[in-house]
């Protein structure tokens, strides 16, 4: 029994906690010096060769009322980084990144604002009505939390597809709890586009 508990945990440690669709965990407890978060996401699409396929990652520092703290809190394509600094994403896909990432979006936790609650983390398919794409043709989604300082996977949450009609999800998100933050896997579809998920956090667009 010892023997296995030691594997399990040997295991934990090199992978980090698996999530599924509404679970979350306590990057507090699972990485107590754990200052900058680098949150990355990978996803693979499927459609004929000459398809063309342009995902876009993003972030939203929302307050607990569900609003956006200023619009320059919406970490976009256009807007890379929050004023202050605290949440940076790294611009065009990283086709070539360690483990597979395609975007990388660094937050300093120290650094966000008080003022919010919550960094939500979306991924949206570029003029997705125009070329009739959906998230029935991307393949292997995934969110996952990396200490930025060891390199270590902390959390990580496959998206299990299961949307028809969408051109947008929002991922996971990052929220506060007590004096620390949550990693939480969220998986929840919109047709509306970058746009749409932007005017649900009220951003003015």
């Amino acid at each position: 029994m010892a023997e296995q508990e030691q594997r399990e945990a040997a295991e934990r440690e090199s992978v980090g906690v698996l999530l599924r669709r509404g679970g979350y965990v306590s990057l507090t407890e699972e990485a107590p010096d754990l200052t900058t978060a680098v949150i990355g996401l990978g996803w693979d699409t499927m459609g004929p060769p000459q398809e063309e396929f342009d995902l876009d990652a993003s972030a939203l520092l929302v307050d607990d009322q569900g609003e956006v703290i200023d619009h320059q809190s919406f970490v976009f394509y256009n807007n890379l980084k929050t004023p202050d600094g605290s949440v940076e994403h790294s611009g065009d896909s990283l086709d070539d990144a360690e483990e597979g990432d395609r975007a990388q979006i660094r937050v300093r936790l120290p650094g966000v604002p008080a003022e919010a609650a919550r960094i939500v983390f979306a991924l949206t398919i570029y003029e997705a009505e125009a070329r009739r794409q959906t998230f029935a043709q991307v393949r292997h989604a995934y969110i996952r939390a990396v200490d930025a300082a060891s390199g270590r996977q902390v959390a990580r949450y496959d998206f299990e597809n299961v949307f028809a009609a969408e051109n947008a999800v929002i991922l996971g998100e990052l929220h506060r709890h007590r004096s620390g933050w949550r990693f939480r896997a969220t998986g929840e579809g919109y047709t509306s586009g970058l746009f749409g998920i932007a005017r649900s956090f009220g951003v003015n667009v």
